[in-house]
């Protein structure tokens, strides 16, 4: 137990678990088609703040529950990616929404500890399956929108078909890491539930 409660943030970490059903690419963007697991995630929605500010807000509170603020005590460590739902206007731009999604690790889905912050809530959902694409540095807003069109360019003349008013975006990194940061956009396959 005192193991446990010692086992620093990062300490451990996991992928969230997904299969690669195909990959493609067209000019400079490549792609993967992936059939992500569902199950049990910790979600923080912000509304009213553009992307880059939401973020500030919700990430700091998911980091706190996966490290101890929980009714266990309990560092969780932590799996990757995190996503982020957001919600495309129609001319690209994002609403000033967003909904966090951390998938809770594989040794706790069966009882997460309950989040000592009400707005850290715990949801259960289905698997996705997804069309990701991958890109690297300190990753705002402005990049997420560039990479999701690129994405669906590229997707232009397959017969991928995928959800228009949400995409996910993803990150793997602490933020304390400078170098070799991998981010990632997820354009849902519509047939998916999400």
């Amino acid at each position: 137990m005192l193991g446990m409660i010692r086992n620093s943030l990062f300490g451990s970490v996991e992928t969230w678990p997904w299969q690669v059903l195909s990959t493609g690419g067209k000019e400079e963007v490549s792609y993967e088609e992936r059939a992500c697991e569902g199950g049990k995630f910790a979600t923080v929605e912000v509304t009213d703040k553009p992307v880059d500010e939401a973020l500030r807000e919700a990430m700091p509170k998911i980091m706190k529950y996966v490290g101890g603020t929980n009714d266990k005590g309990i560092g969780m460590g932590m799996t990757v990616p995190i996503s982020f739902a957001v919600f495309p206007n129609e001319d690209g731009s994002l609403q000033k929404k967003l909904k966090v999604w951390f998938r809770i690790p594989n040794q706790f889905q069966s009882s997460p500890p309950v989040p000592s912050d009400e707005s850290v809530k715990i949801e259960e959902r289905e698997g996705i399956t997804v069309y990701s694409t991958q890109f690297s540095g300190y990753a705002k807003e402005a990049d997420y929108i560039a990479h999701a069109t690129q994405l669906r360019t590229a997707l232009e003349g397959t017969p991928a078909t995928y959800q228009g008013d949400l995409y996910y975006c993803t990150g793997y990194d602490p933020p304390m890491k400078p170098y070799g940061r991998r981010n990632e956009v997820w354009l849902v396959k519509t047939g998916a539930v999400h």
